[in-house]
């Protein structure tokens, strides 16, 4: 009896007791856990300076008044849709590129990843600046009002020398994002970003370019920027160890690049779309934009 009471007590025990026992994230997860979020908030603070170039550029030239405001508002949309998103998707291929080639150790390669997306990048910028050029007849033809049209038009010609600058700053960013090397990126992008301010004021406030400013100030901001980025590069450990010097290695393989870039472009265009929607939604009074 005495043995059956001892079993029953100790099987009601083990039922009794928990399957699984709580235990303590091990340290590497919490160690894992604080790399990504090391290099994902530099990451988010880059992008979110680098969005603001255009939206400070906006924000100069809505005091300016009404019109000048519509004009860079449809403008920076209009660019932004046909010319910027495609970039990004282009360039968001040197995140599988670039990233296989650091974790196989292969540090070489990295260096001519960046350079044959900088060179398809650079080309595909040729066509994407011509449909900048002729903004102002292609929002008259959608039906949007003519004065912003044109306004919209002046703007986005004068962003088509940052259109190309944005299509480096892609490549560079994604070749120091894959060794993940970040913080550069922030630093490079904030000084950028205090630069372009001032820049603003000073061409939309005090040069007599007006709205027209604005428009300047971000190409102009986004080559600094790219500056910034290369002379990092170039004077680093990272650059000299991943950066060899510019080859005709970067003619090869382009399919492969691009069997990667079209269909991340189709992904960042849609959202782009989705997000702008169309250019009918502002109807202004009729004003005269030259006085801006």
């Amino acid at each position: 009896m005495g043995g059956r009471g001892e079993a029953s007590s100790a099987a009601m025990t083990a039922s009794s007791a928990p399957l699984l026992l709580p235990r303590a994230p091990a340290p590497a997860a919490r160690n894992e856990v604080r790399r990504q979020v090391g290099l994902a908030a530099p990451l988010v603070a880059c992008s979110l300076l680098q969005y603001s170039l255009q939206v400070v550029s906006v924000m100069f030239a809505g005091h300016l008044g009404e019109l000048p405001l519509s004009a860079a508002s449809v403008a920076s949309s209009f660019a932004n849709v046909t010319g910027f998103s495609v970039l990004l998707g282009m360039g968001s291929a040197l995140d599988t590129l670039c990233g296989q080639s650091y974790g196989a150790k292969q540090y070489d390669m990295l260096g001519t990843h960046a350079q044959r997306a900088i060179f398809v990048l650079m080309l595909s910028s040729v066509p994407l600046a011509f449909v900048l050029a002729f903004t102002g007849q292609i929002l008259t033809a959608l039906g949007q009002n003519p004065e912003i049209s044109y306004g919209a038009g002046t703007y986005a010609r004068l962003l088509i020398p940052g259109l190309f600058a944005y299509g480096l700053l892609r490549c560079l960013t994604k070749f120091l994002q894959a060794q993940n090397i970040v913080h550069p990126l922030v630093v490079c992008s904030g000084v950028t970003l205090i630069f372009h301010i001032l820049l603003c004021w000073f061409l939309v406030q005090n040069s007599g370019l007006g709205y027209r400013g604005a428009a300047l100030a971000t190409s102009v901001s986004y080559w600094f920027n790219v500056i910034l980025l290369a002379l990092y590069v170039k004077f680093s450990e990272t650059g000299r160890r991943s950066w060899h010097g510019w080859s005709r290695a970067v003619l090869k393989d382009v399919n492969l690049f691009l069997s990667l870039a079209i269909p991340s472009t189709f992904m960042t265009w849609f959202s782009s779309k989705s997000k702008t929607g169309n250019f009918n939604f502002i109807h202004q009074r009729p004003q005269q934009c030259n006085k801006y």
